[in-house]
């Protein structure tokens, strides 16, 4: 059965990424969000986040009838399901997202469709998802027994950059995983479509750990280089020239410290392995309490460094809200964290916050009166103690500006 339409369940920074690339290469995608002003958004061929090269996609794709964007689920060959799945506030997975999609597919669902979920998920996931539409269609199944229309269900998880994304969900091999080897084969020929890397095939729980595993090793790796940090930083040590020259060793590669973990995926696949195997992983929810901690130790360096002024009324400004370069996304952002900190405990300074990829004043602003968006120009002149948190191509400037000024230098940026 060959795939010629598709539905994309979420239309967020992989969503639509997904479903742009798809209608590039000839398919007929709807994609579906609840968000009203994301689906008239891409009706109007735009973009509503910052991704490079996202909007010529978009904008061909709907030009040519080949995107379309929808608040509720159609017919489709084919579904890939790219919902959120946070945590809880103890760490536990919120699978409600995909539930919800889920059971918003089912009724469109007449047997012989592919349900693919690219959602980054713990273990079970995929199953889960099948029994949830199952339940609403007692009448469909995995296997066709007794008679019953087979839908096929598989587990592709996203790999991607931000800022590189439509480069490579080309580029990069995939890991597909069937509840049945026949939906892996389906969900690897529809990859086909678009991908020219390798695409590898496995079980769903095999495929969901996978993710998990990249990027808990990830986490990992920083929080070895936040520590270091911490460790440098008492014994009076350059962090950045420590590193440096412990790199010179062949077979030695530390990466770079910060001011924490972002994003939806290092901040949060780790917890996903350690709630499934609490007494087991035992150094990677080590890994993510160093890196969770590091906000509150930049904050603590923050407020030193107000404290050596001595002024009543200080104005701080901090360099990036974003959870990495050159993006817009501020999921889980160590950087929105701090400044947010910074506010909070600080009531009597005036916090200036530089974001060249934000015009509206984020969420957890509200209530704060003593922060607000500025732009570069301004904190440089206003503000007597400068935190550099995101290292934007923007702020690549700094250096000559910022010298001989109190600066909080989380990125090795003046160095």
């Amino acid at each position: 059965m060959g795939i010629s339409t598709v539905g994309v369940v979420g239309l967020g920074y992989i969503g639509l990424p997904t479903a742009a690339i798809l209608a590039a290469n000839g398919v007929a995608v709807t994609g579906i969000d609840v968000n009203p002003e994301t689906v008239d958004a891409v009706n109007r061929g735009e973009v509503p986040f910052v991704e490079p090269d996202l909007a010529g996609y978009v904008a061909e794709g709907v030009s040519s009838g080949k995107l379309t964007a929808a608040l509720a689920p159609e017919a489709a060959d084919a579904y890939i399901v790219a919902v959120p799945t946070p945590f809880t506030g103890d760490h536990k997975p919120d699978l409600s997202y995909i539930r919800s999609a889920a059971e918003a597919l089912a009724p469109t669902l007449r047997g012989g469709e592919l349900i693919i979920l690219e959602s980054t998920s713990p273990p079970g996931t995929t199953r889960r998802m099948a029994d949830w539409i199952l339940a609403v269609r007692p009448d469909l199944s995995l296997d066709g027994v007794d008679g019953r229309p087979v839908v096929y269900f598989a587990h592709c998880p996203e790999r991607v950059l931000p800022g590189k994304i439509m480069v490579e969900l080309v580029t990069n091999d995939r890991i597909v995983g069937g509840l049945t080897p026949e939906g892996a084969q389906r969900a690897r020929d529809l990859y086909q479509v678009f991908c020219q890397g390798e695409i590898l095939l496995t079980d769903a729980a095999t495929a969901e750990t996978a993710k998990l595993v990249e990027n808990s090793f990830r986490d990992v790796n920083i929080a070895f280089a936040n520590e270091l940090s911490l460790v440098a930083d008492k014994l009076g040590i350059n962090v950045w020239e420590l590193i440096r020259l412990a790199n010179h060793h062949p077979r030695v590669n530390i990466l770079q410290p910060g001011p924490g973990v972002g994003g939806h995926c290092i901040a949060v696949d780790p917890w996903f392995i350690v709630d499934a195997a609490p007494e087991e992983a035992r150094l990677i929810r080590t890994a993510r309490e160093v890196n969770d901690a590091k906000p509150r130790w930049v904050l603590h360096k923050v407020v030193d460094a107000v404290a050596d002024l001595g002024v009543a009324n200080p104005v701080i400004a901090t360099y990036g809200l974003a959870f990495k370069p050159n993006i817009d996304d501020l999921r889980e952002s160590p950087a929105l964290e701090i400044t947010t900190e910074i506010a909070r405990t600080l009531p009597h300074a005036t916090v200036l916050a530089v974001e060249p990829h934000v015009e509206k004043v984020p969420a957890e602003f509200a209530g704060l009166a003593n922060v607000r968006l500025a732009g570069t120009e301004e904190a440089l002149e206003a503000a007597q103690v400068h935190v550099l948190l995101v290292d934007h191509a923007q702020f690549r400037a700094l250096a000559g500006p910022l010298a001989g000024k109190h600066v909080v230098d989380t990125r090795g940026m003046l160095r």
